[in-house]
């Protein structure tokens, strides 16, 4: 099916009418009761089916952009232009897989006074995918655009990830872990990968006590059907608080995403905004 764009710059897919005259011309309650069902319904399911609110009733609030909590140091995750190219570069791989602009992401490893000294960077959204099942997630992943710089700076798998703060339910005192997803080698530099799919690629962990109780931490690292079936053996019922994609602590990256998606939706990051795609 034909990719289109939501209305305006929404963060999340915009499930509202917008400036609905259906009830001006007397549609009946049934019709309401039916429209209000279908919003639940949709809003029940994880990724791309968060509606996002609005300041007026009418237009779309964009909800993303650094999540200053869990930001260290000063790094740069901006919406940009392009990159286009480098140079020499043709085809689809020389400009952004979405529109005209990404993400641009720059962390430096050595610029602190913590310990360690590495620099830290989620941009995302705190507020549409909130409380929603983490199990019903089934396709992630992204484009980036990898240099060969990065590459020397941490080797191949310098690459930056999608982060899911959560809360596990995994039993009555755990109620915070943030899973991280760490790609693949992308299979390109200095160019824009195809897309990443971090259900089949890479791998996953979760930080803290959940990541113990699992058995899925960053040294026993989870495929993501083995990371579902951690909670689903336990009968937990995780709930996701926020969605990013960052880079850190670690090396060096300076570098770009684009095309996150998070099951039938992509989230376009433009100059303007980030904008959702309808994608199956």
């Amino acid at each position: 099916m034909k990719a289109r764009y939501a209305v305006g710059r929404s963060a999340a897919k915009w499930s509202g009418t917008g400036r609905s005259t259906t009830r001006r011309f007397g549609a009946g309650r049934w019709s309401v009761l039916v429209g209000a069902l279908l919003v639940a319904l949709v809003s029940a399911f994880l990724p791309g089916s968060a509606v996002a609110g609005t300041d007026d009733g009418r237009t779309p609030v964009d909800h993303w952009g650094v999540i200053t909590r869990n930001t260290i140091g000063s790094p740069v995750a901006a919406l940009r232009n392009g990159p286009y190219g480098s140079f020499g570069v043709a085809g689809t791989s020389a400009r952004p897989p979405y529109g005209r602009g990404s993400l641009g992401i720059e962390v430096a490893d050595d610029s602190t006074t913590l310990s360690p000294p590495s620099e830290k960077v989620d941009f995302g959204n705190e507020v549409d995918f909130y409380g929603k099942s983490l199990l019903g997630l089934r396709r992630v992943g992204f484009h980036v655009f990898q240099s060969g710089e990065n590459v020397t700076y941490g080797g191949p798998t310098n690459m930056p990830n999608i982060r899911f703060e959560i809360d596990p339910n995994v039993n009555s005192t755990d109620d915070y872990s943030t899973l991280v997803w760490v790609p693949a080698a992308s299979p390109v530099t200095n160019a824009w990968s195809p897309f990443i799919d971090a259900t089949t690629t890479g791998y996953w962990y979760l930080t803290g006590a959940t990541g113990t109780t699992t058995g899925c931490t960053q040294a026993a690292r989870c495929t993501f059907a083995a990371l579902k079936a951690a909670f689903t053996t336990r009968n937990a019922r995780p709930t996701v608080l926020t969605v990013a994609v960052g880079k850190g602590r670690d090396f060096m990256w300076i570098g770009a995403v684009d095309g996150l998606r998070l099951n039938d939706y992509v989230y376009d990051f433009e100059p303007d905004g980030v904008k959702t795609l309808h994608k199956r």
